[in-house]
């Protein structure tokens, strides 16, 4: 239903309308795009720690196929990871996303990383 009132601003004028709150202000830009690469860096670490295999070095993972599945779905993961990283929001809402997500998961990851460390 929040869609709505966007529409019809569209349809009632052709040329590009302005949507209240989509301009992107640079305190909103710095702390989502912060809180957005600090959370995606932590999950990337977590991510790394966790897919390590469990044998003492990594050429020794091909001896447990437990390791090997790890190490390949954690480097796919980190790949992707590393991507997201590059990806910046589009709009406003973007950011104001990853500003109010970021203020919840960012601590909690952090307390993650330490622990799986």
């Amino acid at each position: 239903m929040s869609l709505i009132p966007i529409e019809w601003t569209r349809r009632l004028t052709p040329d590009k309308a302005k949507v209240p709150g989509s301009e992107i202000t640079p305190r909103l830009r710095i702390a989502g795009a912060v809180l957005r690469v600090v959370f995606i860096a932590c999950v990337l670490v977590v991510t790394l720690r966790v897919s390590m295999p469990q044998n003492e070095t990594i050429w020794t993972a091909y001896d447990t196929p437990g390791d090997l599945v790890r190490m390949l779905l954690g480097f796919a993961v980190c790949v992707w990871l590393v991507m997201q990283l590059f990806r910046a929001p589009q709009d406003a809402q973007g950011y104001r996303t990853w500003l109010y997500f970021g203020l919840a998961a960012v601590p909690f990851v952090l307390i993650c990383m330490i622990a799986v460390w």
